[in-house]
């Protein structure tokens, strides 16, 4: 434990109840996740070119996982915990209000963003981080060389 941390307060109303918390809270991954990288990996294994945690639209402060951008497709690789997997969700045993009305906004600005992409004309595919990577990877490239074909 570092001389930090062994001051350190949550402010008022802090969701970080102690030290050991925040730390846990600041390791979790936005971006690069096992899941991503396995699905990510096939992808480029199979010649397909893509951005990573890109934002589809300019306007719009969200980002995609995967952009194929010529093709107007948005993939997301969403946490069971963080986006409400109706699987594998759990409710928090501790500051049960603060972490369910977080995971509930999560899932309705995921549905905005669902919207607002398909609304500019993107195709979006969702996958639980517990899925099969090569199946995810299977249907993102389907999804891919549909929407390429369809172009041209």
């Amino acid at each position: 434990m570092t001389h930090k941390e062994k001051h350190w307060q949550p402010p008022d109303g802090s969701w970080a109840s102690s030290a050991a918390r925040r730390r846990n809270m600041q390791a979790i991954k936005s971006r690069d996740t096992k899941p991503e990288l396995l699905i990510r990996r096939l992808l480029h294994a199979q010649g397909l070119r893509y951005r990573v945690a890109a934002k589809p639209l300019p306007e719009l402060r969200r980002t995609a996982d995967i952009v194929f951008r010529p093709a107007k497709l948005a993939v997301f690789i969403d946490g069971c915990y963080w986006h409400g997997c109706p699987e594998h969700y759990v409710s928090p045993k501790t500051n049960v209000g603060y972490w369910s009305s977080k995971v509930l906004r999560n899932v309705t600005r995921d549905r905005d963003t669902d919207q607002r992409l398909r609304d500019a004309g993107w195709t979006v595919l969702r996958f639980w981080e517990h899925e099969s990577p090569d199946d995810c990877a299977l249907s993102i490239a389907t999804a891919v060389s549909r929407l390429r074909d369809a172009r041209h």
